[in-house]
């Protein structure tokens, strides 16, 4: 019975993932929507990231529960997890250098496609039983394309079925992706690299998980603006060394990059090969893995922040993209390349070891002595990545079974989302794995979907805000609409 459920789940995964279906529709989505908002990603960046980590929140008035800051943090925790260490690099290792390159493409297009989700997750928010904020696809599916159609129009109840199963797949890959596959990674580092116990792992991650998600999306807010700021710098500065120890390489690893994303690479050592095809393939859906734009889920922490202007929240959302993907998982493919690592260590088959290999590697080219210091740093930086992954995630499955079921289910899911933590950390989840990449592929559908629909909707509201020739002083902007 197991071995059918996992082959049909195969089957589903290959297919939803697979060239002809999810990964073309979201570059085909991002192309649209850079197109339809004229490279606003490109345009607005560096006043995207001062508004994000500089000015970082908005004054007193504005509704939401957490700030800019803190809802980008809770955006990034939950997106810089497992696959910009190990899942960057398998694409490199089976799709070749070029594999990185479509990894920028996904992240430069996912930018604008992340920013329409977080502007739509605002706009159509709605505050729950208890007053905190609740917005996302589920919302914008429901409630825009009422707005578009008109209540009780066939594209109302469209909207309705489409949020219904956007919230509904996003409960139930919270539980996969989003926990015990975390849960998993993190007690499998924890015994490889230190010896503790899987069943020890377990424990402590449930006292951990409960005591930052008990306490609603303002504890989460809190423990990812701490949390993940730290662990990212920290990666980003170790990716740093190893680079600056083969910066001789760097110039080729780019020229490589770049032709190898078009014509695909020749058998190199234990390195069988890859066409242009696969080169694409691996780096999109590894790409779209790592920062879920097209996923939904950027406007479900989106819409938590206290905010007055839809559009500034989706611009600094936008930046979650561009640091997850063009400077995380860049830093994790230089890496694997100018090491060598993605020809010599492709056959492990193991992302994790493949950047455990060149980490050591690099790390006791500085010094015999220090190359221990390399696997410390991949195992430390998986551990935090997965368990930050792990806490972002409980707010998304917990925002769409509200939108599910009420706030009433809030509470028994955040305590059953904590003991699961313990399963996953504990068992065997070849079949979770699979599971959860099926979910995550059925959550992009109604959410592309919508955002198709309301693209519109999201230019209105860009060009509305940019019109104002005073956009880049948000406090002189809000002072003079009596905000």
């Amino acid at each position: 019975m197991t071995d059918a459920i996992q082959a049909a789940l195969d089957a589903a995964s290959s297919f939803i993932w697979g060239p002809f279906f999810l990964i073309p529709l979201l570059l085909l989505v991002g192309v649209y929507l850079t197109v339809r908002l004229r490279g606003l990603q490109f345009r607005v960046l560096f006043h995207a990231l001062w508004l994000a980590l500089v000015r970082r929140s908005e004054k007193d008035g504005a509704k939401g529960d957490i700030s800019h800051y803190q809802a980008l943090s809770t955006a990034l925790a939950a997106t810089v997890g497992v696959g910009n260490i190990a899942g960057a690099a398998l694409a490199i290792g089976v799709g070749g250098p070029g594999a990185l390159f479509w990894m920028w493409v996904t992240g430069l297009l996912g930018m604008a496609t992340k920013y329409c989700e977080a502007l739509l997750g605002v706009k159509y928010r709605r505050p729950d039983s208890k007053g905190e904020m609740s917005g996302g696809p589920m919302f914008y599916l429901r409630y825009g394309l009422a707005e578009k159609f008109g209540p009780g129009s066939a594209g109302a109840k469209l909207g309705v079925v489409l949020g219904f199963l956007f919230a509904l797949f996003g409960a139930l890959a919270s539980f996969g992706i989003g926990n015990m596959t975390q849960a998993n990674a993190v007690a499998g580092q924890l015994e490889s690299t230190f010896n503790v116990p899987t069943w020890a792992s377990g424990i402590a991650m449930v006292v951990l998980v409960g005591a930052v998600i008990l306490g609603g999306i303002k504890s989460i807010g809190r423990f990812a603006a701490g949390v993940v700021p730290i662990m990212i710098i920290a990666y980003v500065v170790s990716a740093v060394l190893v680079l600056a120890v083969h910066v001789a390489d760097i110039p080729a690893a780019l020229a490589l990059i770049v032709t190898d994303a078009f014509t695909g690479t020749a058998a190199v050592g234990g390195f069988a090969g890859s066409a242009f095809i696969i080169a694409m393939q691996q780096g999109m859906a590894r790409g779209i893995f790592s920062n879920e734009s097209g996923l939904g889920t950027g406007g479900i922490a989106a819409a938590a922040a206290k905010t007055k202007q839809p559009v500034r929240q989706a611009m600094v959302s936008m930046t979650q993209t561009f640091i997850d993907t063009i400077v995380v998982v860049t830093m994790t493919g230089l890496v694997i390349i100018v090491t060598g690592a993605w020809s010599s260590q492709a056959e492990t088959g193991d992302g994790a070891l493949m950047t455990n290999w060149a980490m050591t590697e690099a790390f006791g080219g500085i010094s015999p002595a220090l190359a221990p210091i390399g696997g410390y740093v991949v195992a430390i930086s998986l551990m935090f990545f997965a368990f930050t992954t792990l806490v972002g995630w409980s707010y998304y499955g917990e925002r769409c079974l509200d939108f599910l079921v009420g706030r009433a289910a809030v509470l028994p899911f955040r305590l059953v989302f904590v003991l699961v933590v313990y399963v996953g950390a504990t068992s065997e989840l070849s079949l979770a794995w699979t599971f959860s990449d099926v979910a995550n592929g059925l959550m992009a559908v109604p959410n592309l979907i919508g955002l198709l629909v309301l693209g519109g909707v999201v230019v209105a509201e860009t060009k509305k805000y940019f019109s104002d020739p005073d956009w880049k002083k948000p406090d002189l902007v809000d002072a003079r609409n009596g905000d």
